[in-house]
């Protein structure tokens, strides 16, 4: 699938280049996509990557899925962008420290913070991840614009995703597609034996 250059980073697994892709809808406060999020840690990567038996034949694009009803969604997904912007070879380790730590970001924990103390929040856990010269990079991305509703530095790359998902009918996280078409079979509590069979029949050498 198609994906906008300055936000290539979002190819968490495998070659940029790989003939094959698989298109996951995550979302940062959904307790499903953080189990999808570890599969692709733990199966995928070593899968496509580095001396794995797919390596060069499939990789894979993290979607950000923003789901309105949880409030601290658009927060969370935009540290995720803000520090794709500022420190992209970390934006996967810091994706999955955000999933480890999701439940600081659930509706009942946020619901007597502001915005501004969640970013806060979101910003310390980056700097927990991202080299130190990165950390005001990332505040700079967050930060509110001089407008009333100008928004922030990753707001245009917000639009892209939520567009991007809306054009293709997502409504729930996790979503995969597999070159292209929704894969409805893949589950967020695929192991190794699932994600074995599933990619023996679909990649093609």
């Amino acid at each position: 699938m198609a994906l906008q250059p300055s936000l290539r980073a979002l190819i968490v697994a495998g070659n940029p280049n790989a003939p094959h892709t698989l298109d996951v809808f995550l979302d940062y406060v959904c307790p499903f996509s953080a189990r999808m999020a570890n599969g692709i840690q733990n199966i995928l990567r070593p899968k496509f990557e580095d001396g794995g038996e797919y390596e060069g034949k499939a990789k894979v694009v993290f979607r950000l899925q923003v789901q309105p009803w949880h409030s601290a969604s658009t927060l969370t997904h935009e540290a995720g962008l803000a520090v794709l912007r500022a420190s992209p070879e970390h934006f996967w380790p810091f994706s999955l420290a955000l999933f480890k730590h999701q439940d600081e970001y659930f509706d009942i924990p946020t619901a007597n913070l502001t915005p501004l103390q969640i970013r806060a929040k979101l910003i310390d856990l980056a700097a927990s991840v991202i080299p130190f010269g990165d950390v005001e990079k990332v505040k700079d991305l967050l930060a509110l614009k001089g407008t009333p509703n100008g928004g922030t530095g990753v707001t245009d790359d917000l639009k892209y995703n939520i567009k991007f998902a809306r054009q293709n009918s997502i409504h729930v996280s996790p979503t995969c597609l597999w070159d292209g078409l929704v894969a409805g079979e893949i589950s967020s509590g695929w192991g190794e034996e699932e994600w074995t069979r599933f990619l023996k029949t679909r990649v093609h050498f």
